[in-house]
């Protein structure tokens, strides 16, 4: 018998079983492993993480380190100290800065208390019964669930407050 026909046979059998390489040894696949490698998206998280960690090390080695020590070690050329405590500083101040403007951005598109669209609008769907009646029923009229409507303030305050707070309001 050929020896290359044998290492052909074997080579086609190897290949022929399932979860194995040409050489007999587990797939990573059969192993539960997963095929392909990493995704892009991980990749750029560990890449990011690291460098942030870098980036931290070597500010706080900017920092802290007194200015002898960098000579020493051949580094002369660096930003002043002054900026180790801006930065920070002024990120701090501008996330402050984005909140305020957003609540205040907020705050002008929000209409007037005294407006009547705070209560109406042109989604507002009225209550077809304007009575207390609903909310004070027996425990059999409740089962039924009413039509879906928007509550008139002074029928909220009556429910909260009772209705002779409601009234003095």
């Amino acid at each position: 018998m050929d020896p290359s026909s044998v290492r052909r046979r074997s080579f086609k059998r190897a290949l022929s079983v399932r979860g194995r390489d040409k050489d007999g040894a587990p797939t990573s696949s059969s192993l539960g492993l997963p095929v392909g490698g990493a995704k892009p998206l991980e990749v750029y998280g560990f890449v990011g993480s690291i460098g942030s960690l870098v980036s931290y090390a070597v500010y706080i080695i900017w920092a802290y380190t007194p200015e002898s020590w960098l000579h020493a070690l051949g580094i002369t050329y660096y930003p002043s100290r002054y900026w180790a405590i801006a930065i920070p500083s002024y990120v701090i101040i501008s996330v402050l800065f984005i909140c305020v403007l957003y609540v205040s951005f907020n705050f002008l598109a929000t209409n007037p208390p005294q407006s009547r669209y705070t209560l109406y609008d042109e989604y507002t769907r009225p209550s077809t019964d304007l009575t207390l009646s609903r909310f004070q029923a027996s425990d059999d009229e409740r089962q039924v669930i009413p039509s879906f409507s928007d509550m008139p303030i002074t029928e909220v305050n009556a429910l909260l407050l009772g209705p002779a707070m409601s009234k003095t309001l």
